[in-house]
């Protein structure tokens, strides 16, 4: 088992939660409280970079439907960037690309959050 590990880091008001290891059923709470603890703050543009994210279990996916609604209310929102091809066929899988914006690199990502900001 590898370790799941989360770092948190802003940049020009985004949040930006950088993900390594494998985000499963086991790691999932970690997640899930780094997630509220932004809600918690009123940070509600989110940046998760998937880097090195080497593994997403579906339990790992819902804590991201857990939160979407909320940060989207509070005209936030959740985009994700860097995902490896295996983890972004598992988001692609299940409709995600649909309901989150996915981009190549965080640098996208955070242009895109300062575009519809202004």
């Amino acid at each position: 088992m590898s370790d799941f590990k989360i770092a948190l880091r802003e940049e020009n008001r985004i949040s930006i939660v950088e993900l390594k290891g494998y985000l499963d059923a086991h790691t999932a709470p970690e997640l899930e409280n780094a997630l509220q603890q932004l809600m918690t703050n009123k940070k509600f543009n989110i940046i998760v970079n998937c880097r090195d994210l080497n593994y997403i279990s579906s339990a790992g996916l819902g804590v991201f439907m857990a939160f979407i609604e909320d940060v989207r209310q509070q005209r936030g929102d959740i985009k994700l960037s860097n995902m490896s091809p295996k983890v972004y066929n598992v988001f692609d899988l299940l409709g995600f690309p649909i309901l989150y914006e996915i981009f190549k690199d965080e640098k996208e990502a955070i242009k895109k959050f300062t575009e519809t900001t202004i």
